[in-house]
């Protein structure tokens, strides 16, 4: 087994199949069927259902297991280049939308200025999506709704949001300085998917409120959820950072307090096996430092960090 075999099966279920997996590895499709059928018959299994077109299950497997390898291989070049005092490579990173927009634009220009020589990778997602790709290796660490209850991650929390109702300004609520989630029995409600984390937030709350929430249509996405709101499509819960602070309430929707209202929590994960790359460990950093930063100007964040 060699590298060049785990590359050629990553990149096939990467592209889905042999011909755009040659043209990703530039080389020719003979090489990909040779190295995968070697690997087969060393593994005695077969890999790839060429009838299908897809991986077996066996495959995945083997392409989970590849993922991690070739991530720990580029950890290892890095930490060595970090010995000399030069942090490069490449770090990649997940993060939910609502975060994604105040965090990610500081948090490149200060690991431009600091580190140079790194590359930062962004994929902006939910929990249904960053997680699958952080446990496969695809990511470095995620920045995700909590809880999350996995014991193959090593969670760290980041900060605590305030929640906040936001309504259309022809609401029935629009003329409350305040409001509780008791308020919000019989009010429809943009909300997320049921399992999804921030959805089972809100249904917690309502539980101990001792109303049940309405859907009005249900989003996996609280940047889009946000986004019909301010359309007026709409009343929704929402995290406090999820309204952007250049948009004004009061032209088009209200922003209005929840009393008693637990606060979302969100963290920094990464996977509990193998030690996280230089370039990883100093993009962790900078996100901490770039957050508490901005925390003091964006309304409803609360830094838990103890660094």
């Amino acid at each position: 087994m060699d590298l060049r075999q785990l590359a050629a099966l990553v990149a096939i279920a990467d592209t889905g199949t042999f011909s755009a997996a040659a043209e990703a590895l530039h080389t020719v499709q003979s090489n990909v069927s040779t190295h995968v059928a070697r690997l087969e018959r060393e593994l005695g299994v077969t890999l790839v259902d060429r009838a299908a077109g897809r991986l077996t299950e066996e495959g995945e497997a083997v392409v989970a297991r590849a993922r991690r390898v070739a991530a720990e291989l580029e950890a290892l070049t890095a930490d060595v280049a970090s010995l000399r005092d030069e942090v490069s490579g490449a770090a990649r990173m997940g993060i939910i939308g609502t975060t994604a927009r105040w965090l990610v634009p500081p948090m490149l220009a200060a690991m431009e200025t600091a580190y140079p020589k790194v590359r930062v990778s962004v994929l902006e997602g939910n929990n249904s999506t960053l997680l699958p790709a952080l446990t496969a290796g695809g990511l470095d660490l995620a920045v995700l709704n909590l809880p999350i209850d996995d014991p193959d991650l090593v969670i760290e929390p980041l900060y605590d949001e305030d929640l906040i109702l936001a309504v259309p300004l022809d609401h029935p609520l629009a003329d409350r300085t305040t409001v509780t989630m008791a308020d919000l029995d019989g009010h429809e409600l943009l909300m997320g998917p049921p399992g999804t984390a921030f959805r089972g937030d809100l249904d917690r709350a309502a539980a101990a409120a001792g109303v049940t929430l309405r859907p009005k249509v249900e989003l996996d996405g609280l940047r889009l959820i946000a986004s019909l709101v301010f359309e007026g499509f709409g009343a929704a819960v929402l995290p406090s950072a999820a309204i952007p602070r250049w948009l004004d309430p009061g032209t088009t929707f209200r922003r209005i307090p929840i009393e008693g209202a637990d606060r979302r929590g969100v963290g920094i994960a990464r996977r509990r096996r193998g030690l996280p790359s230089a370039p990883a460990r100093v993009l962790h950093d900078v996100l901490v430092d770039v957050l508490e930063a901005q925390a003091i100007v964006i309304p409803g964040v609360h830094p838990v960090t103890a660094r």
